[in-house]
């Protein structure tokens, strides 16, 4: 089964979600790396507002390619997460609540996910053309000298991700190679 879900995160959405299940989202997301992580981080440390307001929004750790003519955003895949993870539990203490990318998290981050209420989402590397199409409007919100990791805001229409680390810290990296060795004992 596909959970539909719509942005911002609720509550209500975050409690129905579990590690495994495949959801079509729709509406905004915000787009963010390494470089514009860096910028939010030392903006709160600083006590500076942000340029975006991240209370129950998802980020999308994501550089998107420029558009070619007649498209909304070049390929848009997702890229590895843990290079977010030195700023990402201040950015969800801060009310994050979703963060779309690939590959393990930290055990700091999976600590914040926990204690804070959020979920972490993957999304298939590769498929930067594909999840692009989900993208039907783009437009750069925040620190535009970065280039393509500028803080982008993306109206999507059922952009498709699994949940991997739910709110009780259910891993599906962890469960799903456990799931497996049990099926392919020799």
């Amino acid at each position: 089964m596909i959970k539909s879900i719509k942005t911002p995160l609720t509550p209500e959405i975050i409690d129905d979600l579990k590690a495994g299940d495949k959801v079509l989202i729709t509406g905004i997301i915000y787009s963010a790396r390494d470089a514009a992580h860096k910028r939010l981080y030392e903006m709160i440390k600083k006590g500076e507002e942000l340029p975006v307001d991240i209370k129950g929004q998802i980020i999308y750790y994501a550089g998107p390619c420029p558009a070619k003519p007649g498209t909304v955003i070049g390929s848009a895949g997702p890229t590895t997460s843990g290079r977010m993870d030195p700023y990402t539990p201040l950015l969800i203490e801060k009310g994050l609540k979703g963060m779309i990318g690939k590959g393990l998290r930290s055990k700091e981050v999976v600590d914040a996910i926990i204690t804070y209420k959020a979920v972490y989402f993957a999304a298939i590397g590769g498929a930067g053309a594909l999840l692009a199409d989900t993208i039907k409007k783009a437009e750069v919100v925040a620190f535009p000298e970065l280039g393509p990791e500028a803080i982008y805001e993306f109206h999507v229409e059922d952009f498709p991700a699994i949940v991997v680390i739910d709110k009780d810290g259910n891993d599906l990296y962890k469960t799903g190679k456990e799931n497996y060795r049990k099926i392919n004992l020799l």
